[in-house]
C-alpha cells in the first residue's frame, strides 16, 4: 500500500486495505491482514470483522477471502475470545466472536467447497464451544446456524459428527432456547446485555423491537438446531438417540409461530425420522405426537403435506400400522378428496389407496381396527365405488340425484331456520348419500352446513372433519371461508390455539378479497369477531408462552391480571355466523360458540333467526349455505 488515507483513524486498517487499487498489493495485505488479526490487541478490531460479515452475507459465493485464509482467521478469534476474557471485554471485542462464527456460516451455505475449506481451517472446535453456551444465547445462534451449513454436505458431515456432543447440545438447545432467550433476554428489559440489543437492532430500536427481534431470534435459534438434528436425523445410527420420548413429544409444538413461517421446524424433523424403520416405531409409540400429526394434516398450515406423509408412511409400515391406524384413519378419509397439495399430485387417490391395503392388512384380524375407523374407510371405499359407477350413469339420472339431494337440503336448511340442529344435519347426511360425487360445489356446501350444525351441537372433532373435507373439495384447496372459520372455532373449543389461528387468518384473508357485494358495502371486511379470535389464538400461540407461564411472566388460564406485562382485553371473543357480513353491522344475538341445547340458549337462537326471517335471510342462505 503506498499511500494511507490521512483521515483514517486506524492506519493500515483492513479498510484502507481494500482501497489498495493494485490487486497484488491488496491480495499480499489482506493475507497478511487475516494472519496477524487475531494476535493483534489494536482497538476498533470489530470494525473490520463487521464489515466482513457484511461482505459474506451479501457475496456467499465469492472466493476471494476463502482463498486469503478468512477461516483460519475468524476460527482464532473465537477462540481467542473464549481463553482471553480480557481482551473479550475491551473496547468493542465482546462482538467479534459472533461475526466470526456469522462470517463461517454465511461463507458456507451455498458451496460444499468451502464448507471442507472451513472444516480444514479448523471451525468446528470453537463452533463447538459457543454451541455449548460457554459465550451467551446469541453467540449459541450463530454457532449452531454454521454447524447446520457444515453438517448440510456428504463430504463435511462426518466432521461434524465426529464430535458426538454436537448432536447432544442441538437437541437440548432446540428443547430449551425459547426458554433461554425469554428468561436470559426477553423477561426482564432493564436486565438486557447492551451489545445484545445492539446485534438485534443494530442499535436502532428501543425496547419494543428488541422484544420482537428477540422472538424472530428465538425462533431462529430453535429452527436452526432444529435443521442440524435433521442433518443427523438422515442417517439411521443416529435416529435413537433424536428419537427420545420427551424430545418427540415436544417437536409438534415448534413450528416458529408466524415469526419464521419459512421453517418446517418441528414437523419437518418428524417427516425426517418417519422415513426410517426405528423412526416410525418410536413415533407410533407417541399417542401425543401422532394426534398432533392428524390435527396437522388437517390444517391450513403450510406444512400439512409433511404431516400428511408421516400418517401415510406409518400405515404402510406393517409394524406401526396397527398400533396407529384407529387415530390416523379418520383424519385421512377426510382428506381423501384433495386433488394436490404443493408437488403432491392426486394426493387424495394415494390416501384412498393405502386406507384400502390397511384393510387388507387386517382383513383377517377385524378386531385390530375398531369400529368407527372402519366404518370411515368402509365408507371412502364405498363412495369411491359410487363415483366409478356415476360415471357410467346417464346425465338424466345424474341430474335427478342431484335434485333430489338439493330439496333435502333446504329441508335441512328449513330444520336448521326451526332450531331443530339436530335434525338439520341428519338432512344434510341424507343430501350427501343422494348428491353425485362429482357435483363438488354443492358437496362443499352440505358438509360446510353440516359442520355448522355439529358446532352448535358441541361435536367439534365432528365439525373439524366436515369443515376439512369441504375445504378439500373446494377449489382452490383450504379458501372456503365458512368453512375456514367454523373449524377455527372448532379448533378453538379443542384448545389447539395454532390450528385455529391459522385457519382465522385465512378466512380473514378470504374476507378482505371477498367480491361478495354486502361484504364490500362495509367500511371494513373483516368482521370483528374473526380480529378478536385472532388475538386471542396469538396470545395462546406466543412463542414464549411456555417459558412466560413457567417463569410467572403470564399467567395461566383462569387466572387473573395482565399478560407479559401489558394490558390485554381478557373479555371472551364472540362468534358470529357469517350473515352477519352482510347485515351492514347490525349486532348477533347469539354467540354460537357457546350455544347449548338449553330453553335460554334456544331462546337466543330462535330470535336470531327471526331476525334474519325478517332481513329476507339476507346472507344467512347465501349459496343454499346456512
Amino acid at each position: 500500500m503506498d499511500k494511507i488515507p490521512s483521515d483514517c483513524p486506524y492506519p493500515g486498517c483492513f479498510f484502507c486495505v481494500m482501497k489498495e487499487a493494485n490487486p497484488s498489493k491488496r491480495r499480499s495485505s489482506v493475507l497478511k491482514f487475516f494472519r496477524e488479526l487475531p494476535s493483534q490487541d489494536d482497538d476498533g478490531q470489530v470494525l473490520p470483522i463487521s464489515g466482513l460479515w457484511n461482505t459474506a452475507m451479501a457475496h456467499p459465493n465469492d472466493p476471494e477471502f476463502i482463498n486469503l485464509g478468512i477461516f483460519e482467521c475468524m476460527a482464532a478469534l473465537i477462540w481467542k475470545g473464549l481463553k482471553n476474557r480480557r481482551w473479550l471485554s475491551h473496547d468493542q471485542n465482546i462482538y467479534i466472536p459472533y461475526y466470526a462464527a456469522h462470517i463461517i456460516g454465511s461463507y458456507t451455505m451455498n458451496m460444499e467447497e468451502f464448507a471442507e475449506r472451513a472444516v480444514n481451517a479448523g471451525v468446528i472446535p470453537p463452533l463447538v464451544e459457543l454451541l455449548r453456551g460457554r459465550l451467551t444465547w446469541v453467540e449459541q445462534r450463530v454457532a449452531v446456524r454454521a454447524l447446520g451449513h457444515l453438517a448440510t454436505y456428504l463430504s463435511t458431515f462426518p466432521a461434524v459428527a465426529n464430535h458426538a456432543e454436537i448432536l447432544e447440545l442441538a437437541v437440548q438447545l432446540a428443547s430449551s432456547s425459547l426458554e433461554i432467550v425469554y428468561s436470559h433476554f426477553y423477561q426482564f428489559a432493564d436486565r438486557r446485555l447492551g451489545y445484545h440489543c445492539d446485534l438485534l437492532t443494530r442499535g436502532m430500536g428501543g425496547v419494543e423491537m428488541e422484544s420482537r427481534k428477540a422472538e424472530e431470534w428465538a425462533s431462529q435459534l430453535q429452527c436452526w438446531s432444529l435443521q442440524l438434528i435433521n442433518c443427523f436425523a438422515f442417517k439411521p445410527e443416529f435416529i435413537a438417540d433424536i428419537c427420545k420420548p420427551e424430545f418427540l413429544a415436544k417437536l409438534p409444538g415448534m413450528w416458529g409461530g408466524l415469526v419464521n413461517e419459512n421453517s418446517p421446524a418441528g414437523v419437518g424433523l418428524l417427516r425426517t425420522i418417519c422415513q426410517h424403520k426405528l423412526g416410525r416405531g418410536a413415533i407410533a409409540n407417541s399417542s401425543g405426537v401422532i394426534e398432533a400429526l392428524c390435527n396437522i394434516a388437517r390444517s391450513s398450515d403450510d406444512w400439512q403435506y409433511m404431516a400428511i406423509d408421516c400418517l401415510l408412511w406409518l400405515l404402510q409400515d406393517q409394524s406401526t400400522s396397527h398400533m396407529v391406524i384407529d387415530k390416523v384413519a379418520p383424519a385421512l378419509v377426510d382428506l381423501a378428496e384433495i386433488s394436490a397439495l404443493g408437488d403432491h399430485k392426486r394426493l387424495g387417490d394415494t390416501v384412498a389407496t393405502v386406507l384400502e391395503e390397511c384393510i387388507k392388512l387386517h382383513g383377517t384380524k377385524r378386531s385390530s381396527i375398531k369400529s368407527h375407523a372402519r366404518e370411515q374407510i368402509d365408507e371412502l371405499l364405498t363412495s369411491r365405488q359410487r363415483l366409478k359407477l356415476e360415471k357410467n350413469m346417464p346425465k338424466e339420472d345424474l341430474h335427478i340425484k342431484q335434485a333430489a339431494a338439493l330439496v333435502v337440503k333446504l329441508e335441512g336448511n328449513s330444520l336448521f331456520s326451526s332450531g331443530d340442529i339436530a335434525g338439520a344435519a341428519s338432512k344434510y347426511s341424507e343430501a350427501l348419500a343422494l348428491c353425485p360425487m362429482k357435483s363438488k360445489k354443492e358437496r362443499v356446501v352440505l358438509y360446510s352446513n353440516r359442520a355448522q350444525c355439529y358446532l352448535l351441537l358441541q361435536q367439534p372433532l365432528a365439525a373439524i372433519s366436515d369443515a376439512t373435507r369441504a375445504l378439500c373439495l373446494h377449489n382452490p384447496l383450504n379458501r372456503h371461508a365458512k368453512s375456514l372459520w367454523r373449524r377455527a372455532q372448532a379448533y378453538d373449543m379443542l384448545g389447539l390455539a395454532k390450528e385455529s389461528l391459522l385457519d382465522a387468518i385465512l378466512f380473514i384473508n378470504e374476507c378482505s378479497q371477498s367480491n361478495d357485494p354486502d361484504l364490500s358495502l362495509r367500511q371494513n371486511k373483516v368482521p370483528d369477531y374473526a380480529e378478536r379470535l385472532v388475538k386471542k389464538q396469538m396470545s395462546a400461540a406466543w412463542l414464549f408462552r411456555e417459558a412466560a407461564v413457567k417463569h410467572g411472566g403470564i399467567l395461566c388460564e383462569g387466572d387473573t391480571g395482565d399478560i407479559f406485562g401489558q394490558d390485554v382485553d381478557d373479555s371472551e371473543w364472540e362468534t358470529a355466523s357469517e350473515s352477519d357480513m352482510g347485515n351492514d353491522g347490525r349486532e348477533e344475538d347469539e354467540n354460537e360458540n357457546e350455544w347449548k341445547n338449553d330453553d335460554h340458549k334456544k331462546d337466543l337462537f330462535d330470535k336470531s333467526l327471526a331476525k334474519e326471517k325478517s332481513h329476507g335471510y339476507n346472507g344467512l342462505l347465501a349459496e343454499d349455505d346456512i
